[in-house]
């Protein structure tokens, strides 16, 4: 499990009275995080738009209220980036952010990219506020699974 060191000082001596067992700080605290990444897309790279949809990230916000993602950023440590257009993610819901080109839903944007983003080997997938500010972040530096829990 990918500790968020920002978030600690804030559970420190915290102790849960429901029972309730969150895994990670930041579903404790709720807000948007980044759950999944699939960052090699199944079969051979070829460049299809098939396949460059197979490469996503999954995000998903742990707040009991839907949260404004207008500006937002998704990017990679090549700087890659993906901006959010004026929309809300729901309380609870999650959405996939795919590579390739589609139809925009409520649950899958699309980057609307000829080429792959996530590096097969190792990468990062940052959300950041528009103000630049982090919000989360995964990293992974392997190619065996092709897909990362965060």
């Amino acid at each position: 499990m990918r500790i968020r060191r920002a978030a600690l000082p804030a559970l420190a001596g915290a102790v849960a009275l429901t029972g309730a067992v969150l895994s990670t700080p930041a579903e404790a605290a709720g807000g948007v995080v980044i759950r999944h990444v699939w960052f090699d897309s199944p079969g051979s790279d070829n460049g299809s738009n098939a396949s460059l949809n197979g490469e996503w990230v999954e995000i998903k916000n742990t707040s009991s209220a839907s949260i404004s993602l207008k500006g937002w950023i998704l990017k990679d440590v090549a700087n890659h980036k993906y901006t959010f257009a004026n929309l809300k993610i729901g309380a609870g819901k999650t959405m996939k952010i795919r590579t390739g080109k589609g139809t925009d839903s409520a649950a899958t944007k699309f980057q609307k990219r000829g080429a792959y983003v996530w590096n097969n080997t190792t990468d990062t997938a940052i959300l950041t506020r528009a103000n630049g500010s982090k919000v989360d972040d995964c990293k992974w530096t392997t190619s065996d699974p092709s897909d990362k829990y965060c």
